[in-house]
């Protein structure tokens, strides 16, 4: 049983704008290319429906962010400086500093 391939997002987008063009026939970009024409279609569609998200206002999306994920991140970082402060107060005696 063999495993899929996986195509990295560089080789579908370069199939997919070879689709677009017209050139070729999907069934002859897919012998080219070793993929299954259905592929070619689905990566072609997906092209499409992406493109207009280029050029909406504001470039890139804003990322999401998780408030519990960055609770819990303030939660640790003041547990490593409480971690920290009690460390170098009883390192004092050894380090002579």
């Amino acid at each position: 049983m063999s495993k899929r391939k996986q195509h990295s997002p560089d080789f579908k987008a370069k199939v997919a704008l070879d689709a677009l063009k017209g050139e070729q026939t999907v069934a002859e970009l897919a012998s080219r290319f070793g993929v299954h024409p259905t592929m070619i279609h689905s990566w072609k569609r997906a092209l499409l429906e992406g493109a207009s998200g280029v050029f909406e206002r504001g470039g890139k999306k804003a990322p999401e962010i998780d408030e519990e994920q960055v609770k819990e991140l303030h939660a640790k970082i003041g547990e490593l400086a409480v971690a920290n402060d009690f460390l170098s107060r009883k390192l004092k005696p050894w380090t002579g500093k």
